[in-house]
């Protein structure tokens, strides 16, 4: 293993004069098991940096991102990691900085008491943190921050004490609060929190993705209607569900969920049933008060692939079926089909690009909270995006259509490219919020 670094170096070393400068980790510290990267590449490539990755292991590419900067989170086991941070350049050319680091366990010589916001509370979109933390480190603690998604540092204060607030969208976040001492470890506490919206905390069915209740259906071009003589085992679309998988998953309850087929941009659908007619969740609401009553909506949920490029487009639908209207609330993320997210037109029946893009990062865990409402003029708001730390706010308005459907569920599917290329995505964490 300790001959890894140079040999490893050597394979990937390259005549353009490039530089890979790494300010976090530092080479040789002690750090927890959720480790924090931070660098920036340079390089005498006319056309620029292309994209920068990290290494594990030999071979083991544990994160990339485009661009000349990177800045992630990244979880290992206890043990000592001779990892590398590289960068590849528009001319072919790379080149990468070696970084050492001892892994711990959670503390790693550092302690992270939280006593704001409860563990798995329901909260309003302001949230106060209040945290303290603790070091080995001779020299003391250094800063603290709260992460609100992987690589998105929300808040960074000086000091062993951090006390600050933090205003979000609804959904359910996995926060972290972290320290970093001044001999370069680190150590976190996670937070994970259901914001509910301004006011009310707002009903929540959690981890919607091991729950019971899904219905999987293959869908064909090109009229992409529900295919009632198609099988999940093919051969023009296959379509599978797989529960409680427990790596990848951040829960340990993960899904995977598979497509593929013989058809080209064959698409595989799969459908929950909340409230209302045949809720999945003993919520038939027979009496026909609940659903009228609910406005505000929140799809949040964690997804994870090992070449997102693979799939065309992830769609993520909220719908809501009441006095005699149809509300779909249809998000779809185009990957192969140009990075940009779409919404749905109800009564036309097409989709209408937004000009947000939506860049999903492959072997990496993808954050996405939706949040929608439907008017007291009985309109479809669809309100904001937020995917991995960004926010769009979008404030786009739609119509109904007319169904005799009574209820609201949620709707996950994959569509298959120009190859129908076979590709799996796990979903984790799948939490939604209704009041």
């Amino acid at each position: 293993m300790r001959n890894f670094p140079l040999l490893f170096l050597l394979c990937l070393a390259t005549l353009a004069s490039a530089s890979v400068s790494v300010s976090a980790p530092t080479n040789n510290a002690n750090v927890a098991t959720q480790i924090q990267y931070v660098a920036t590449a340079t390089t005498s490539c006319a056309n620029g940096v292309a994209s920068m990755g990290i290494y594990t292991a030999p071979y083991q590419l544990a994160y990339t991102s485009n661009g000349a900067s990177l800045n992630t989170l990244i979880n290992l086991n206890p043990g000592t990691y001779y990892t590398v941070v590289q960068e590849w350049d528009n001319c072919g050319g790379s080149t990468s900085t070696p970084i050492t680091i001892h892994v711990g366990g959670s503390s790693s010589g550092g302690q992270v008491n939280v006593s704001a916001p409860t563990p798995n509370s329901n909260v309003s979109s302001t949230i106060q943190y209040v945290a303290t933390a603790t070091s080995s480190c001779s020299k003391g603690v250094a800063s603290m921050g709260i992460y609100t998604a992987p690589s998105a540092l929300a808040y960074v204060g000086g000091g062993a004490n951090l006390n600050a607030s933090l205003t979000l969208n609804p959904g359910t976040y996995n926060t972290v609060v972290q320290e970093w001492d001044n001999c370069g470890g680190s150590a976190s506490t996670p937070v994970t929190i259901t914001v509910g919206g301004s006011g009310s905390s707002g009903s929540v069915f959690s981890n919607l993705q091991k729950q019971q209740g899904w219905t999987g259906y293959g869908l064909l071009p090109p009229s992409y209607a529900i295919c009632d003589w198609c099988s999940p085992s093919g051969p023009d679309v296959t379509w599978s569900m797989y529960q409680n998988v427990s790596s990848p998953s951040l829960s340990g309850h993960a899904s995977q969920m598979n497509i593929g087929g013989t058809t080209v941009y064959s698409d595989g659908l799969w459908n929950n049933h909340l409230i209302g007619d045949f809720s999945s969740q003993g919520l038939p609401d027979t009496n026909h008060t609940l659903v009228p009553s609910l406005h505000n909506f929140t799809y949040d949920v964690y997804f994870y692939a090992n070449d997102v490029s693979k799939s065309q487009a992830l769609e993520f639908d909220i719908n809501q079926f009441v006095n005699g209207y149809s509300y779909i609330w249809g998000h779809e993320c185009r990957v192969a089909g140009g990075n940009e997210w779409d919404i749905w037109d109800n009564v036309g029946k097409k989709w209408h690009q937004t000009g947000v893009a939506c860049n999903p990062v492959s072997n990496a865990w993808n954050h996405l909270t939706i949040s929608v409402q439907r008017t007291t003029d009985n309109h479809l708001l669809f309100k904001s995006i937020t995917l991995n730390g960004v926010t769009s706010n979008l404030n786009y308005y739609e119509s109904p259509t007319t169904t005799s459907w009574y209820g609201i569920t949620i709707n996950y599917q994959q569509d298959g490219n120009y190859a129908q290329t076979p590709y799996s995505i796990w979903l984790d964490n799948l939490n939604f919020t209704y009041f």
